[in-house]
């Protein structure tokens, strides 16, 4: 890989498909540690000789002739070098530990190789069993696990499910951090030993040393591999002495977290004094170590079988140095500025520790390296499937989760045949003739006072990984996959920027873009503001200098075709080169198309043409002379969601994944597009093919991503996977090539649907399912309202905005508080509740800057109203199936925050048959075809029916569409897909009027420990970056299991305080203290009036107000030991407006020190009422531990 990654960088303008051969080449081969030996891969030049070394790089010379033949893969099996199993371990039952709700720094990732490793067992006729309760996933699904528990991932109740269903065996390395902290934790319980459980692959004692600081630095010494100095510590006052003795600036590290939770830099004793005090509270132990900020950063995936087998898969390389956590770098693949030696440095250490500390399975090596010297550090080792596994299979086509489990299962490198070439084993190390950037995406503007700086404890909520054969093109294409507002690298304005370029920032590349394009900065005086490596930056100095030759050139006419296609080649996009000349994107698309610039499409080649193998994994480059597929069969485009963000997850993956299988099921050809790196679907049948020089008859059916985390960018989902952007002009790029019949747009979230009118008015496309006017008519609030109108259907009051003084008019006419909102959003964007007029002239700029080409709109905000959300499939405009749900909270709760139950708890019959009407009617008048989405306001009326107001109608695929599916028991995806392609369509059938003796919650999972600064109140712009469902006989029990399932979540005990706070009349605290005082609770207050509320209205109750300092969190944080506050509720009725108001110091503290937050009223009286009917615990197994095939009555998804 570092020679491939040095030809990239070194021959740039040299055509990708243009290899030059010597007559006498240098083959790399080698063998490993097996019981028999191997034949290594020779020509019949060569002697037959059996090599047996130990597992290292020889050198054979071969004299290849220019037209040899490649290797046959028939002959390559039939040599009798995939030795067949020998020693497989015995187990009949396996049960697979889930990562439960996405969060921050655990996101599709852990759901991708969790999938992986069900397909092993599938595979190798193992009965799965899998605990996860996130139900939007592909993962939970009896497609791949036999049987599923929606149930915590917590020690009591996988013991419950040991108990229930008796497994011989548990996989502990696929769920992240959750599933490895679950194994340590069960196994000091001894729990495995008692039932008898043989934990598979990596054994627990290396995983407690890869994660127990000070034993991994006393394991790494012993091998002599250099680590930074460090001491671990579990207090405050020993982390002080540790600085004392190491010499500051130090960073903190925390023991068993995941994605740099808990860990920062200290320069001085203050510093470390708050943030040592803040880690442990989140971890038992802490490392104090030298910092080696500014220091090159890289990592390196290598596996390793009980045999001793081990390779490395892949490196990967930091564009951003030491100091901003890999999850929140931008990342290279393979490696673009180290030279030959520091390569294989790292590698040899790397195989040196995996070894050492006996794992089994998968492994993540991560190095600081200098910047100028061969000196190195080892910062930590993941003796688990990471985060970056998936970007390193993505990249590389290497299944390593898939590989992992079935070392796991007990078989070796040399006997595994390579999942998806088929013609080699998986005992070799991919070589690429392509870069691949992996950039983060983050969120922070959507949170309230956080702090927007990164550093060691990683922020950004999704990530995608492009594709390109120079690092320009790779470069740009990722910067259109994060967002789609930026055409591609680009600058921005700050207030300060040099500030910025030194002290990294969420923004921190849009900072490098404007000092290098509007501030005339030097690559040295960049390069001295940032430490990122020179060799990227002179490469971002490339697309600089041609974006100032195209904007002097002025003019489309002036475009000559060698300036196309050398603008084509460094990444940039039409629209791009557009707007540099003052032209637009369609007239510089028809230039392009006359001078025959078109992409070339290739696949994932991941051994470098040295043997022939065969995938569907593509990618798009203009570095190219040729095509590596053909394009005969015109299947269907499926758009994916892209990027994992807030408002648009995991769910839309799993309706991608469900329409592409559905279509193949109906004998259509699919082509999928995505970007996104951490989708859950197994994904190795695609990943693993070269140039095969013959024509492999492949299915043409595609869905575009460009997210690697994700199973719909796993290859063997569509007959076809394009990782390319979602933009117009590539998805109109592929659709041309496939001369495809049509593209599904309502199953990737609001991304897709926003570019469907366009791909059908200007790129003649044909859009299957709803008329994409009708979707514009949905879309656009002053359509949607007057058609809404027209069929009877109630809405709340609304007006479009055109000017600060006629919405004034209109927010008095129907009285504060109203809601602001843009059209075309997708989870809340810039939607506001807004209380006065003082708020309403601050709050219209910021709407109105989100969609400036669609109007914005201020609505009536009903306050104490429940919301209501229907879910649905029509044909032709005829209702097909649908499904109602309630929420918990009171509308003013963004629905992707809100508590979902269904079948709903509290709603009458006549309220559902009024549900479905509207559902009706909404169907005929857009004349829907597919899935689409109503969020309606149910209204009391004192002495008549309430009032349904419909709010929102999405004509596509909703967040809950899988959530439904699952609890009902039918694919509402499936029908969709059979519903946007007019075949084997079934007759519309009332679900909801079908009596079901179970319901389930759906909860949010929120990652505000991640957001240093955010406020954590809900509010109408949606917060939470995942979900988890439980099912149980009725409230109390689904949404006990659902909460326990949040990440962390520990449940007060009887005798620990309870910390009451926020509104001083509020009912629901009264309420509160009604439900858990009988359990022996102690109940602190922050202020008398919260005491007095208490104390006056719930019997017998008494409150001890404690001190409260709200300015110094390390005080604060004495205050919550000493009086054992283990449970915090702050009912405020609005956001903080301030640092040190006392309630955001509580929320805010509560979720920094790991203690449990309920700031919702309706939501904080359930659990307390859950409290209360659940403990003190029984004994037994409790009723909720049922599998989910027993509550829907059979294997249905």
């Amino acid at each position: 890989m570092a020679l491939c990654g040095r030809l990239a960088r070194r021959a740039p303008t040299l055509p990708a498909n243009f290899r030059t051969i010597n007559t006498s080449i240098t083959s790399r081969t080698f063998t490993s540690r097996a019981s028999r030996p191997l034949l290594s891969l020779r020509t019949h030049h060569e002697s037959s000789a059996v090599h047996r070394q130990l597992r290292a790089f020889t050198k054979v010379s071969a004299n290849w002739d220019k037209t040899q033949e490649a290797p046959s893969a028939k002959a390559y099996l039939e040599s009798g070098i995939i030795a067949g199993a020998r020693d497989l371990v015995d187990v009949k039952k396996v049960l697979v530990i889930g990562s439960g709700g996405l969060s921050i720094g655990q996101a599709g990732e852990f759901d991708y190789s969790g999938s992986q490793a069900l397909k092993a067992l599938k595979e190798a006729g193992v009965h799965s069993v899998l605990i996860n309760p996130n139900i939007a996933t592909i993962q939970t699904s009896h497609v791949l696990a036999d049987e599923i528990y929606y149930l915590p991932v917590t020690p009591e109740y996988v013991e419950y499910v040991i108990q229930k269903e008796k497994p011989d065996g548990i996989f502990l390395s696929f769920g992240g951090q959750t599933a490895l902290n679950l194994g340590v934790n069960m196994n000091k319980m001894g729990i495995f030993d008692k039932y008898g459980v043989k934990v598979l692959g990596t054994s627990i004692k290396t995983l407690e040393t890869s994660e127990d600081r000070d034993l991994f630095a006393r394991a790494l010494k012993e091998i002599e591999i250099p680590i930074a100095e460090s001491i671990a510590v579990s207090s405050v006052d020993d982390a002080l002495d540790a600085a004392e003795k190491i010499g500051y600036p130090i960073i903190v590290r925390a023991a068993y977290a995941l994605g740099g939770l808990g860990s920062g830099f200290a320069n001085d004793p203050e510093e470390l004094r708050n943030l040592s005090s803040r880690s442990l509270s989140l971890s038992p132990q802490i490392l104090v170590e030298k910092s080696l900020k500014g220091w090159k950063e890289a990592e390196y995936e290598v596996v390793r079988d009980a045999s001793d087998n081990c390779i490395t898969v892949c490196n990967m390389e930091n564009f951003d140095p030491l100091g901003v956590h890999t999850g929140d770098s931008i990342v290279v693949s393979p490696s673009q500025t180290f030279s030959d030696e520091e390569y294989h440095m790292l590698r040899s250490a790397s195989i040196k520790i995996v070894r050492h500390l006996g794992v089994v399975g998968e492994c993540n090596v991560q190095y600081a390296l200098q910047p100028d010297g061969l000196d190195y550090r080892v910062i930590e080792v993941n003796a688990r499937l990471s985060r970056s596994s998936a970007l390193a299979s993505k990249a590389t086509g290497y299944p390593l989760a898939y590989t992992a489990a079935k070392i796991g299962l007990g078989h070796t490198l040399p006997e595994l045949p390579n999942a998806v070439t088929k013609t080699t084993t998986a005992n070799f190390e991919p070589s690429l003739d392509y870069i691949v950037t992996k950039m983060p995406r983050w969120d922070l503007s959507k949170f309230q006072n956080v702090k927007r700086d990164i550093g060691s404890s990683m922020k950004s909520v999704g990530e995608v990984m492009a594709i390109g054969r120079t690092f320009e093109e790779s470069f740009q294409k990722a910067c259109r996959q994060v967002d789609p507002k930026f055409l591609g690298f680009q600058g921005d304005k700050f207030d300060d920027l040099d500030d910025t370029l030194k002290n990294p920032t969420d923004r921190r590349w849009l900072a490098v873009g404007q000092a290098m394009f509007h501030e005339g900065y030097s690559v040295d005086k960049v390069h001295d503001l940032t430490n990122i490596d020179k060799w990227f930056l002179y490469k971002l100095q490339n697309i600089v200098d041609l974006t100032h030759e195209l904007e002097d050139i002025g003019s489309l006419f002036g475009l000559k075709k060698d300036v196309i296609l050398q603008a084509k080649k460094l990444g940039f996009s039409d629209l791009q080169i557009a707007k540099a000349v003052n032209s637009t994107e369609d007239e510089v698309r028809a230039r392009r198309k006359s001078f025959g610039i078109r992409p070339w499409v290739k696949k994932i080649d991941t051994l470098a043409a040295e043997f022939p193998a065969d995938t569907n994994y593509l990618y798009t480059t203009y570095n190219a002379s040729s095509h590596d597929v053909t394009f005969d069969d015109h299947g269907i485009l499926v758009l994916g969601s892209g990027v994992y963000r807030i408002g648009s997850s995991v769910e839309f993956d799993w309706c991608a994944v469900n329409a592409t299988l559905s279509l193949s099921k109906l004998g259509k050809k699919t082509v999928m597009i995505n970007c996104k790196l951490n989708l859950s679907y197994p994904y190795y049948h695609i990943c693993y093919s070269r140039h095969m020089q013959i024509d492999r008859g492949v299915r043409a059916v595609g869905c575009l991503k460009y997210n690697p985390e994700t199973y719909s960018t796993d290859f063997d989902v569509a007959d076809k996977l394009y990782f390319e952007e979602l933009s117009y002009e590539r998805v109109m790029d592929i659709y041309e090539l496939e001369t495809a019949s049509g593209v599904v747009v309502s199953v990737g979230g609001q991304l897709p649907q926003n570019m469907a009118l366009k791909l059908q008015e200007s790129g003649k496309a044909k859009v299957l399912g709803t008329d994409p006017e009708d979707i514009d008519k949905a879309e656009d609030r002053h359509k949607f309202s007057s058609i809404l109108d027209s069929i009877g259907v109630d809405q709340p009051a609304w007006k479009e905005l055109t000017s600060f003084e006629e919405a004034q008019k209109f927010a008095r006419s129907v009285s504060y508080p109203v809601l602001v909102r843009p059209s075309y959003v997708l989870s809340g964007a810039a939607m506001t509740v807004i209380r006065s007029e003082d708020e309403l002239k601050d709050k219209l700029t910021a709407a109105s800057e989100v969609s400036p080409d669609h109007p914005v709109v201020i609505t009536q905000f009903i306050e104490g109203a429940q919301e209501i959300d229907c879910d649905a499939v029509a044909s032709s405009g005829k209702l097909l199936v649908h499904a109602v749900s309630e929420h918990v909270e009171n509308a003013g709760v963004h629905s992707g925050d809100a508590t979902l139950v269904l079948p709903p708890n509290s709603l009458d019959e006549s309220i559902k048959a009024r549900v479905k009407e509207i559902a009706e009617k909404v169907a005929e008048a857009w004349k829907i075809t597919g899935p689409f989405n109503m969020q309606i306001i149910k209204q009391d009326v004192e002495g008549a029916e309430p009032n349904l107001k419909v709010i929102e109608c999405n004509l596509r695929a909703s967040r809950s569409f899988p959530f439904v599916s699952k609890v009902l028991g039918t694919n509402f995806i499936d029908v969709a897909t059979k519903a946007l392609v007019g075949r084997e369509v079934p007759e519309p059938v009332d679900l909801m009027a079908e009596k079901r003796d179970y319901l389930a919650t759906k909860v949010p999972q929120f990652s505000w420990t991640r957001l240093a600064g955010a406020d954590p109140y809900l509010g109408v712009e949606m917060a939470s970056t995942g979900e988890m469902a439980c099912f149980g006989k009725n409230l109390v029990e689904a949404y006990w299991t659902s909460m326990q399932s949040t990440m962390n979540f520990r449940l007060p005990v009887p005798g620990e305080g309870l910390l009451f706070g926020g509104e001083p009349t509020s009912d629901a605290l009264v309420q509160i203290a009604k439900y858990v005082h009988p359990l022996g609770y102690k109940f602190f207050a922050a202020n008398k009036d919260i005491k007095t509320l208490l104390e006056s209205k719930a019997d017998g109750v008494s409150v001890e107000v404690i001190e409260f300092p709200v300015k110094d969190k390390r005080a604060l944080r004495e205050v919550f030991a000493k009086y054992d506050i283990r449970g915090v509720f702050n009912l405020a009725k609005s956001r903080a407006s301030s640092l040190v108001d006392e309630d955001y110091v509580m929320r805010r503290n509560a979720v920094d020190f790991g203690v449990p937050l309920f700031m919702e009223p309706k939501t904080a009286v359930l659990f307390a009422q859950c409290m209360s009917e659940k403990l003190p615990k029984k004994e037994g197994i409790p009723s909720e531990v049922r599998s989910w095939s027993d509550f829907v009555g059979g294997r249905t998804i």
